[in-house]
Parts: C-alpha cells; sequence; structure tokens
C-alpha cells in the first residue's frame, strides 16, 4: 500500500486521532463507508445506462458524467458529518459578508 509500513500506519492513525477525537471517527467511517458504496451503486447504473445507450453521441455522454459527478458531491455532503458542518459555516460567513458590504 503506497510503501507504507505498519509503523507510518500506526502513526498516521494516531495523528487522525488526535485531530479528530475517538467520538468523531466513528462518524466519519460510517460517512466515508456510504459515500464509498453510494459511489459504486451510482458508477455500475451508469455503466448500465451507457450499454443501453451506445448509438449516442459523445456530448451526451459528457452530461452524465457530470451528473455523475453531482450526484457523487450531493451523497458525500449528506454522508459526511464533517462535510456539513464545514458547509454550514462558509454559508455562515457568506451571510456575514453580505450583511457588512
Amino acid at each position: 500500500m503506497f510503501g507504507l509500513g505498519a509503523t507510518e500506519l500506526l502513526i498516521i492513525g494516531g495523528i487522525i486521532l488526535l485531530i479528530f477525537g475517538a467520538k468523531r471517527l466513528p462518524e466519519i467511517g460510517k460517512g466515508l463507508g456510504g459515500a464509498i458504496k453510494e459511489f459504486r451503486k451510482i458508477k455500475k447504473d451508469v455503466s448500465l445506462n451507457d450499454k443501453n445507450d451506445k448509438g449516442e453521441e459523445k456530448n451526451e455522454k459528457g452530461e452524465g458524467k457530470n451528473s455523475l459527478e453531482n450526484k457523487l458531491v450531493e451523497k458525500v455532503i449528506e454522508d459526511v458529518p464533517v462535510v456539513k458542518k464545514a458547509l454550514a459555516v462558509k454559508k455562515k460567513a457568506d451571510k456575514i459578508k453580505r450583511i457588512i458590504k
């Protein structure tokens, strides 16, 4: 795995534990697991659609990729609590900027 040994993985794991805390790690793992599961599901759906739509033009397939990306982004935002909180903070900051201007 990328040339990392057991010691390096333990050090990385310890740093992650210190940054996020023991209570937050299961939430993050659950969110990432759900996002990966959803990614595989969407990938499977898109591959089935591509097989059914072989005669379509390339432009229409490009739009399908954009919709795939949009679906993945939405799913990650829903499933990963850290991303949700970051977007909430960003929205609040944008509101404050509008008020200040």
